[in-house]
């Protein structure tokens, strides 16, 4: 019977190489370490946080200084000292009852609002084709629009005037309204348009080769990318019309159909000024223009930044 050869053994497995173990990162001292606990502020930050805090202080001031007097009882006016001894809250009761600021109120909300629709109706078509479009003229239309920024409403009051007497339009909200809108149109078309030109054209062309229009991608792909350049276009349109006062005190010579600006300037007399009820209706005037602004302000200043960085 013949002998069965020896079986080698089975060769092993090579044993797995061993990585280097990866270098410690050094020690961060308390010192050294990133974040608020351990951040060492240095003299230069220190120094420009306290002048922010006193530029903030300078313009906020003449703010508190017209709500503390705005609270003043009528006998504690020409006092010397800071803080009134009684705050009259009934100020701003009053200054509704004893005025016509209630109506004032809302023709101004009428104005504002109705200019701010009208202006954004017209200027965003204009906009978007002077932004999309290569057309002749484009640039001549670009400066029209700068140079009608540039007339102040002062210059043409007089012309204004006669245009809407002989239109018997005299003391009407719409009148503000077109005045309004027309002043702040230039505006609004330059905001718009450095916005819808940052906007890529590719988002356009694919929106209408799965079958939206010219229309439909506007509405659905443009519009929406577009809304900060829209909401700083309406903020500065409304915050504009809120603020006017020379239209205003022209085209309208009727108490009722003045707007809240002519209507404050009622508490100025001849040979007086009611102080407390003239900044009890400044508070109320710039009380929803402090709160919009305060809403939006992200889009604000992505708006007025569109077209800065490519």
């Amino acid at each position: 019977m013949a002998a069965t050869p020896p079986v080698a053994p089975a060769a092993s497995a090579p044993a797995p190489r061993e990585r280097p173990a990866p270098p410690r990162a050094p020690r961060r001292s308390a010192r050294t370490t990133p974040g608020r606990a351990g951040r060492r502020i240095g003299p230069r930050t220190l120094l420009v946080t306290a002048v922010a805090w006193l530029l903030a202080a300078v313009f906020v001031l003449p703010y508190l200084e017209m709500v503390v007097t705005a609270l003043r009882p009528a006998n504690e006016l020409r006092d010397p000292t800071y803080l009134p001894e009684h705050f009259a809250w009934s100020n701003f009761v009053d200054v509704w009852r004893e005025s016509t600021l209630g109506g004032n109120l809302r023709v101004t909300l009428l104005v504002a609002g109705g200019s701010t629709l009208l202006a954004l109706l017209v200027a965003l078509p204009a906009a978007y084709y002077t932004a999309r479009v290569r057309y002749r003229g484009r640039r001549l239309f670009l400066l029209l629009v700068l140079v009608t920024q540039m007339f102040q409403p002062t210059s043409l009051l007089v012309g204004l005037y006669r245009e809407f007497y002989q239109l018997h339009m005299l003391n009407s909200v719409w009148t503000l309204i077109l005045c309004n809108a027309a002043f702040n149109l230039a505006f609004t078309i330059w905001i718009l348009t450095a916005y819808i030109g940052s906007i890529p054209v590719a988002l356009e062309e694919a929106a209408m080769i799965d079958g939206l229009g010219r229309l439909g991608a506007l509405r659905r792909v443009v519009l929406p990318l577009a809304m900060p350049g829209v909401v700083t276009a309406v903020i500065f349109t409304f915050i504009a019309a809120w603020n006017e006062f020379v239209m205003g005190l022209t085209l309208s010579t009727e108490p009722d159909s003045q707007p809240l600006t002519v209507g404050i300037n009622g508490f100025v007399g001849n040979y007086t000024v009611q102080w407390n009820y003239l900044f009890a209706g400044s508070v109320v005037a710039i009380v929803p223009v402090v709160v919009l602004f305060a809403f939006i302000e992200r889009q604000v200043v992505s708006g007025l930044t569109a077209g800065s960085v490519k």
